[in-house]
C-alpha cells in the first residue's frame, strides 16, 4: 500500500467514525433537532459536493437517481433519530454490521452461495447483535436500536444501487441534491407540528457532518477504493466502530462495557470471516 493510499484510507475511516461522533455530540450536548441536523447535513454535503465536482477539469457532470436519494434520506433520518438515545459506538457497531450483513444477504438472495466459514460468519455476527440488544443495563434502547439497523440496511441499499456508477463522486453529489429538497419539506413539515431547537454549535456540528465527514469524506473514500481489493476495502471498513467507541470514550464520556466488547468481537470476527473468505462460485 502506497503512503497515498494509505493517507486515504485513515483519512476515510475517519471521517466515517467522525459523523457518528458528530451526529451524537450534536443531538446529546446541543440543542438542534434530529430533522433539523438531517436538513442542514444533507443540504450542506450537497454543496460541498457540487463544488467538488465544479472545480473537477473538466467540471464533472450531476448523475445519481431518485432510488438513491430517498435511500441516502432514509439513512441519514434513521441514523439521526437513532442517536438521540444511542451511545456513539454502540451506534456504529449496529450500523455498520447492519451495513455488511444486508448486502450479504442481497448477495445470497441474486445466487452467490456462501462456505461453511462465511456462513458461521454471519452466524457470529448475527449472535453479536442479538447479544447486544439483549434486554439489560448496557443495552440500547429497542426502538432506537431498530433505528439504526433500518439506518444500516438503507446505506446497505444506497451502496448496492450504486454499484453501476460511472463516476461514483458524481453520483453521490447527484443523490445529495436529490435528497436536499425533500429534507428541507420534512423540516418544514416537523417545524409545523413540533418545537424546533437549534443553536450554534449544533448547527456547526451539522454542517461539518455535512461537508466534511460526509462529502469530502465519501470523496477521499471513493479516491481511496480505486486501490484496494474489495476485500480490503469491506475489511478496513471493520475499524469504524472501534474508532467510533473510543472517540466516543475521549469526547463524550460514553463507556466501554462488557457487553460492547463482547458484541464487537463476534460481529467484527464474524464479518471478517465472510469478507476475507472467497464465495463459492453461484
Amino acid at each position: 500500500m502506497t503512503p497515498r493510499l494509505l493517507a486515504l484510507t485513515v483519512l476515510s475511516m475517519l471521517a466515517f467514525a467522525g459523523n457518528s461522533l458528530l451526529c451524537r455530540l450534536a443531538l446529546k450536548q446541543t440543542a438542534i433537532d434530529p430533522a433539523t441536523f438531517v436538513a442542514i447535513r444533507i443540504g450542506s454535503g450537497a454543496l460541498v459536493l457540487w463544488l467538488v465536482l465544479r472545480l473537477r477539469k473538466p467540471a464533472g457532470r450531476v448523475e445519481g437517481n431518485w432510488h438513491g436519494a430517498f435511500a441516502l434520506l432514509a439513512y441519514a433520518l434513521a441514523f439521526s433519530y437513532a442517536y438521540t438515545q444511542i451511545p456513539a459506538g454502540t451506534g456504529a457497531l449496529l450500523l455498520f454490521a447492519s451495513i455488511q450483513i444486508s448486502m450479504i444477504l442481497y448477495g445470497l438472495f441474486i445466487g452467490e452461495r456462501l462456505s461453511i466459514t462465511q456462513s458461521l460468519g454471519i452466524g457470529l455476527a448475527a449472535a453479536g447483535l442479538v447479544i447486544l440488544m439483549l434486554p439489560g443495563v448496557s443495552a440500547p434502547p429497542l426502538l432506537h436500536a431498530l433505528l439504526m439497523i433500518v439506518a444500516g440496511i438503507a446505506w446497505g441499499a444506497y451502496s448496492l444501487l450504486g454499484r453501476g456508477a460511472k463516476d461514483a463522486a458524481s453520483a453521490t453529489a447527484g443523490n445529495f441534491i436529490r435528497a436536499t429538497p425533500v429534507a428541507l419539506v420534512l423540516f418544514l413539515l416537523h417545524a409545523l407540528t413540533s418545537r424546533v431547537g437549534y443553536d450554534a454549535a449544533g448547527v456547526a456540528y451539522a454542517v461539518a457532518s455535512g461537508a466534511v465527514t460526509s462529502g469530502l469524506g465519501y470523496v477521499l473514500w471513493y479516491a481511496a477504493l480505486k486501490g484496494l481489493k474489495v476485500t480490503h476495502a469491506a475489511t478496513v471498513q471493520l475499524s469504524v466502530p472501534v474508532l467510533t467507541a473510543f472517540g466516543g470514550t475521549l469526547f463524550l464520556d460514553e463507556p466501554v462495557t462488557g457487553i460492547l466488547i463482547a458484541a464487537s468481537a463476534l460481529i467484527l470476527l464474524g464479518i471478517a470471516l465472510v469478507v476475507l473468505v472467497k464465495k463459492r462460485p453461484a
